[in-house]
């Protein structure tokens, strides 16, 4: 059974104005060293912090790692009066956030130049195992056409500088700026891949091959593709949801897509952005517009045998009928913002990383991995 790994991002942000705030000296060096059930990393400001899996086989064992690993920094963020926020953008902010010391962040945050003033963007990436070179550019292929509607799903960041977005995916927007971002161009073979992302180096257009932005990709560290089109998520069921949408779908091999292009992709791309499972999108399958509902169902008719043989089908259902039921991020953040205002809303992003303990200055949360 392929593995699977989740990197999921968060901001740090006043529990009161809900804006961005730089963790406190030592906090991030504290949580960083930690390594039981997964693992806590710096992210490129020094407001965010990332936390990973360890590879996993079952839905199971990755809900008990990203829960375990929430708590850490719910924990962490509820002791500076904070909040652990699994959202793609912030409510507000003051632009004041800085850069992680790094040598790789000093470089990208060259590139990038003013860009990175209001780069505040929390993402998810998915990584699924995939052992040959050239089986992972025909994976990556299978992926490209999905995009849109795996966006629509998870789309969960609708405010910007105070204000609705009136975008299911700010962050998405935020993101197309960079350089090679959205849909990645189709590849004839692994030789063809590697050449592409050279060019693009060559240019100067990508400091290193570490730094490109496509929604989905060929990972530089692990033998894995790597999902990057998600918006960071409120809870880990729906970061899991994420994951298991796209195992199946790079394992799926028997796919039958239209040739819709580059342009295709990244058309319903913004259509997801914009409107999320309201949207218009292109059907990979037959090259046509349709709601992103109906693009949806043909996505889990595609992918069922493999969800079936993971034994994933029932938590891709009950999910699946979660967000029918609830609505996206995106959704669920506007409802709770209509109904009580940032009070509300960070209740909400709070119960997404809550804190284990109960109340701040007590004793460091227990840190060994919880029994799947």
């Amino acid at each position: 059974m392929a593995r699977f790994g989740i990197e999921e991002e968060f901001l740090f942000l006043d529990e009161h104005s809900l804006v961005p705030v730089t963790l406190a000296a030592g906090t991030r060096e504290r949580i960083t060293r930690l390594r039981t059930g997964g693992e806590v990393t710096k992210e490129y400001l020094t407001s965010q912090i990332e936390c990973l899996t360890e590879p996993v086989s079952t839905a199971e064992d990755a809900t008990a790692q990203l829960t375990h690993l929430r708590g850490l920094i719910g924990w962490h963020a509820q002791d500076q009066h904070a909040i652990a926020a699994g959202t793609g953008t912030p409510f507000a902010t003051t632009r004041s956030s800085a850069v992680s010391p790094s040598p790789h962040y000093d470089d990208v945050a060259a590139q990038l130049g003013h860009l990175t003033r209001d780069h505040e963007v929390n993402g998810l990436h998915v990584h699924v195992e995939v052992a040959d070179d050239e089986e992972r550019v025909r994976a990556l292929e299978r992926v490209r056409g999905w995009l849109p509607v795996l966006l629509a799903l998870t789309g969960n960041s609708p405010f910007v500088n105070g204000r609705d977005s009136e975008f299911a995916s700010w962050r998405s927007i935020l993101i197309r700026r960079l350089p090679s971002s959205w849909a990645p161009p189709s590849f004839r073979d692994y030789d063809d891949y590697r050449a592409g992302v050279q060019r693009l180096i060559d240019v100067g257009a990508l400091t290193d091959a570490a730094a490109l932005s496509w929604s989905a990709r060929i990972s530089e560290r692990y033998p894995t593709v790597e999902v990057r089109v998600f918006d960071a998520q409120l809870t880990a069921e729906d970061s899991v949801l994420a994951a298991l949408l796209s195992r199946a779908i790079v394992l799926t091999d028997d796919q039958s897509h239209a040739d819709i292009g580059v342009d295709g992709i990244d058309a319903s791309l913004w259509t997801a952005a914009r409107r999320g499972m309201s949207a218009r999108l292109i059907d990979p399958t037959t090259g046509e517009a349709d709601d992103a509902w109906a693009v949806a169902d043909r996505m889990l008719a595609a992918i069922a045998p493999a969800l079936r043989q993971l034994g994933d089908e029932g938590h891709v259902r009950d999910g699946i009928d979660r967000l029918r039921t609830d609505g996206s991020g995106a959704q669920r953040q506007r409802r709770a913002f209509a109904e009580g205002g940032t009070r509300a809303l960070g209740d909400l992003l709070r119960a997404g990383a809550p804190a284990p303990l109960p109340a701040p200055g007590a004793a460091e949360p227990h840190t060994s991995a919880p029994s799947a």
